[in-house]
């Protein structure tokens, strides 16, 4: 590199050493041939003429009638889904109303608890200040 920067023309090019096989080659996309554009453009203008004759007679075509009947069973299969949700959700929320009586006592302790605490810190301070005072009394 250093002798083609001088001028020296460099007698081999130096490259990476590469793995061929994880390199993929394109390919020149090819035109087809002037007789397959001719049958494509007839086939795209019959079906385009078949769509537009239904449409304007009303009439179904005839690659619907799989689409429509595939829709149809999914919709199918995504109720019987819901139905099986709602059902579930139903159970589940008759075992919550049956746990509510017990959370609802569950409530009612932790509030009870929270007031003995409360009382036990009270009774604490308390028992220091008595301390104090002994302690004081005492030393007299």
């Amino acid at each position: 590199m250093a002798a083609a920067a001088e001028g020296v023309p460099a007698t081999r090019r130096e490259e990476p050493a590469r793995d061929d096989a994880a390199v993929e080659t394109a390919e020149e996309a090819k035109e087809p041939a002037e007789a397959d554009i001719n049958e494509l453009c007839r086939d795209m203008f019959s079906k385009m003429a078949t769509y537009l004759t239904g449409e304007l007679t009303g009439e179904t075509p005839s690659w619907l009638s799989p689409v429509g009947r595939l829709t149809s069973l999914k919709y199918l299969e995504m109720k019987d889904i819901a139905i099986n949700i709602s059902r579930n959700l139903k159970d589940l929320n008759q075992k919550y109303a049956g746990l509510q009586p017990y959370l609802d006592q569950i409530t009612v302790i932790e509030e009870q608890v929270a007031a003995l605490e409360q009382a036990a810190y009270k009774l604490d301070a308390y028992s220091k200040k008595l301390e104090a005072k002994y302690k004081k009394l005492e030393k007299r």
